[in-house]
């Protein structure tokens, strides 16, 4: 090769290091603002009804549900990057907005919506905008990368949340998440790296193609139904986390804050733990695991309510929150063509979402009816026979995608 090729190469390669620091160091920044917010919101809700943090949480995810043809449909037609601002900025506003009319729980829960709506076009546009920075090869390292800023994020969210919270007040939190959009909208500009869609647009697949896809891959399908099964089993845990931490383990805003610290600093290490898998069985049976592993966190705390063991209970689910996140991505991108990888992605989290919010959802009658020790154990238990479910069908779909190439073998 060349000294002129090998140069090429080099300042590519430079090129995407950087563009996917700046991608993920905006993520980072993002998501601490979430985590903030999310945590002051929450907390402010606990007191005043069960329901209305069900309500805050649905309200952030319904619109991934119901805008998934919408949002992916516009990230295979137009430049990702540029997409990606325009959702944040509209996402800044909302936040921004809460702050004086907290007053008004019916704005705040509208308000949410909005921001939800710019976050179901920014979590897929961010999905398929990383292998264009990170090179196909490199697409979980890339994909591990964004997690771990996001995790450091989220890290510093919950902490820094609480102590706003604390002495500032959840007017000021929420100010401060807003500006964390501006903050990523504004290193987007420096990336130089874009996705743009080629062909036209009549040429393209439909908005219902990425669902359609998802259906007809038997290891995709299974992969990520069972994701959607032990995430909807676990994600009951969100809305009793602040019920939890104040009436079980007698704690405050500080306590929720390290308690789910705990949680992120496990997402660190999960993101951590599968950046180098690559094959598709890697990366299917990594996900189909976790399921286990996180019921197995959650029915920690419900089984040993102190502290201590609420913290391991965090960590062990935080480290399988990690792993799945990345093999989510991973093998929504081994498993799609690139031009329909939008609206694969935008499918993908719909299906994942749905589950989240029907979780969710029924978290905020079960509370009403049983106390959150005994939400934790429900939703662990079903978090872990839907992991072995997802285990058993991954499997099996693997072992038939290699039957006829075996057969052939075998003839030969």
């Amino acid at each position: 090769m060349s000294p002129a090729r090998l140069a090429a190469l080099a300042s590519r390669d430079m090129r995407g290091n950087r563009d996917l620091s700046l991608l993920a160091a905006g993520a980072g920044v993002s998501q601490f603002g979430n985590s903030l917010s999310l945590l002051v919101l929450v907390f402010w809700a606990t007191p005043i009804s069960p329901l209305l943090v069900a309500a805050i949480l649905v309200a952030e995810l319904l619109p991934l549900v119901l805008g998934a043809p919408l949002a992916g449909a516009l990230i295979d037609r137009l430049p990702n990057r540029r997409l990606l601002i325009i959702a944040l900025l509209g996402q800044g506003v909302a936040i921004a907005a809460i702050a004086p009319l907290m007053g008004t729980p019916a704005l705040v829960v509208a308000l949410v919506f909005v921001s939800g709506c710019g976050l179901a076009v920014a979590v897929p546009a961010t999905s398929a905008l990383v292998p264009h920075i990170a090179g196909e090869e490199e697409s979980t390292r890339g994909y591990a990368m964004v997690g771990t800023a996001r995790s450091v994020g989220n890290i510093a969210g919950v902490t820094g949340g609480a102590l706003l919270a604390g002495f500032f007040g959840h007017p000021a939190a929420l100010l401060i998440d807003g500006m964390t959009f501006l903050v990523y909208a504004l290193l987007l500009l420096f990336v130089r790296a874009e996705r743009r869609p080629s062909g036209e647009h009549a040429a393209r697949p439909s908005a219902l193609a990425g669902i359609r896809h998802v259906r007809r891959d038997p290891v995709l399908f299974a992969s990520i139904i069972g994701l959607a099964f032990f995430v909807g089993a676990v994600v009951v845990i969100n809305v009793a986390d602040p019920a939890f931490v104040r009436f079980v383990l007698h704690g405050d805003e500080l306590l929720l804050g390290a308690m789910q610290a705990c949680w992120t600093v496990g997402i660190l290490v999960g993101t951590r733990l599968v950046a180098r898998l690559k094959t598709v069985p890697e990366v299917a049976y990594a996900l189909a695991i976790t399921g286990i592993t996180t019921g197995i966190a959650v029915l920690i705390p419900a089984t040993f309510p102190v502290v201590v063991a609420a913290g391991i209970g965090w960590l062990i689910g935080g480290i399988s929150n990690g792993v799945d996140n990345v093999t989510m991505n991973a093998i929504v991108r081994l498993r799609t063509p690139e031009e329909m990888r939008g609206r694969a992605f935008a499918a993908v989290g719909s299906m994942v979402t749905g589950a989240n919010l029907f979780g969710t959802a029924a978290a905020g009658g079960l509370l009403l009816v049983m106390g959150p020790r005994a939400v934790f154990a429900l939703g662990g238990t079903g978090a872990v026979l839907s992991g072995v479910a997802c285990l058993v069908f991954v499997h099996r779909a693997l072992k038939r995608e290699r039957s006829p190439a075996e057969a052939g073998l075998l003839s030969n």
